[in-house]
């Protein structure tokens, strides 16, 4: 584990090294300027795309699917109303005694 912390702090020296002597060279700045300026239109373009490609084409549903669309907006109306009937079960719960305290526990059942 010793020898990775030695090798990333030795690797992040040597890039605060060279990346002061690109910015004091006095021809690197126009030549970092470019791909800032790249790097910053395409976030731009990327946070705010334009309108043009935004815009999706409309498509007019046919008849059918319209159709389909309402029987199946009507139908979910109908199934969400309070009068719709609980399903029957088999199955009965039976109320168990986990965890409830009851004042005859102190007594034991058994001599």
């Amino acid at each position: 584990m010793r020898r990775h912390a030695i090798i990333f702090w030795t690797a992040i020296t040597l890039a605060a090294i060279g990346l002061l002597v690109f910015l004091l060279d006095p021809g690197s700045r126009m030549r970092i300027l470019i791909p800032l300026i790249i790097v910053a239109v395409v976030y731009v373009l990327y946070k705010f795309p334009p309108r043009r490609f935004n815009k999706r084409p409309k498509v007019k549903p046919s008849k059918r699917t319209a159709a389909k669309l309402a029987a199946a907006k009507n139908s979910t109306v109908r199934k969400s109303s309070p009068t719709a009937k609980r399903k029957q079960y088999p199955f009965q719960v039976i109320d168990g005694h986990k965890g409830k305290s009851d004042p005859s526990d102190d007594v034991p059942k058994y001599h």
